[in-house]
């Protein structure tokens, strides 16, 4: 299957050029154009028909939203991630209303880009087929799943969980309890209890690793779809 295609509207040429090599690294997505307006973003979208979206709110000729509007009158089709320094309410509420399921606040890193495009690949690969769909793929569908690190049990933290599901998933290798602890500034039972969540949920494999002596090391590796 080849790559979806991405068109990237974003104003800040430093950034947008970032965002691209960002897309490019993840195996499922390829960015086709970039546009640094509103209307280079909407000739690049008609001339490239994308599957994805990457769309800044903050434009300097027209508002990302309205971009958004305007293209919802003749594309329905098209996935949209925001990716945008905008989280006052009224924003996010009206991205949510053009369909906007995925919203990145700016700074984000290449571990929280990646879940969203792993969201959205998802979602692509549901409508290849015509099978009836369960609760988690509607809700999938839906938005109702965009992340599932954010939905912690009632004794966890959803902040500090994403941030343990971005630095493992940021890392190299593997890694135990005791270095995200450290990295984090957490203690290692809290560490081990969201790595642990993680693994649970599908976002994370754990095996454990033997020693000269004492009980084995449990080491957590992010899944990456």
């Amino acid at each position: 299957m080849s790559p979806a295609r991405v068109v990237i509207v974003e104003d800040d040429r430093m950034l947008a050029a970032l965002n691209a090599t960002l897309v490019d690294a993840h195996p499922g997505f390829e960015a086709v154009a970039v546009a640094h307006t509103a209307t280079e973003g909407l000739r690049e979208i008609e001339h490239h028909r994308p599957d994805l979206l990457l769309l800044d709110v903050y434009l300097p000729d027209l508002n990302g939203l309205e971009l958004l509007r305007r293209l919802r009158t003749t594309r329905t089709d098209v996935e949209v991630i925001a990716v945008t320094a905008a989280r006052d309410l009224e924003t996010v509420r009206r991205a949510r209303m053009l369909g906007v399921r995925h919203y990145l606040v700016k700074p984000f890193t290449k571990a929280d880009l990646h879940r969203r495009l792993n969201e959205v690949q998802r979602a692509l690969s549901m409508t290849a087929g015509d099978a009836d769909l369960d609760q988690r793929a509607v809700d999938l569908m839906l938005g109702g799943g965009a992340d599932d690190a954010a939905a912690a049990p009632k004794n966890l933290s959803a902040s500090s969980l994403q941030r343990v599901a971005a630095l493992l998933d940021g890392a190299e290798g593997d890694m135990s309890s005791a270095e995200i602890a450290d990295a984090l500034g957490m203690s290692r039972v809290s560490a081990r209890r969201y790595l642990d969540h993680l693994a649970t949920i599908g976002q994370a494999e754990v095996a454990p690793r033997y020693g000269a002596v004492g009980r084995p090391e449990n080491r957590y590796r992010a899944i990456r779809r």
